[in-house]
């Protein structure tokens, strides 16, 4: 719900909501604020949601904009080309810069929340 003050908008959601998912190319997303709102075409953020039916394979993922996310439920593992390599399990939380090329795999059903920039 986007409210206004002062002529700032911001958009306030107290969850997420799996009845609010929808299709994503991998998974489902529930937007909290869509790529191009606000005037600002480069900033967006949501929940991800993706199991392992959905990525039952580990997957090449080039990062297409620096994306920071947080785990809320489930288990992912990334690899950095590079060598780097994560296990991210609720709590956890990664940053990716802008063209950082990487291989996810879905351990367990995820929910994520990400913000994209």
């Amino acid at each position: 719900m986007p409210t206004s003050t002062n002529a700032v908008e911001f958009t306030v959601h107290d969850a997420h909501d799996p009845q609010k998912y929808e299709p994503f190319a991998l998974g489902q997303v529930q937007w909290v604020r869509r790529p191009g709102e606000g005037g600002r075409p480069a900033l967006s953020a949501g929940f991800w949601h993706v199991t392992t039916e959905e990525a039952p394979e580990p997957f090449d993922l080039l990062i297409e904009a620096d994306e920071t996310i947080h785990i809320i439920e489930g288990h992912l593992h990334i690899e950095v080309e590079g060598g780097d390599s994560f296990d991210l399990t609720p709590g956890s939380a990664a940053s990716f810069n802008r063209g950082a090329q990487t291989r996810w795999t879905v351990v367990e059903d995820t929910t994520e929340f990400f913000v994209y920039s």
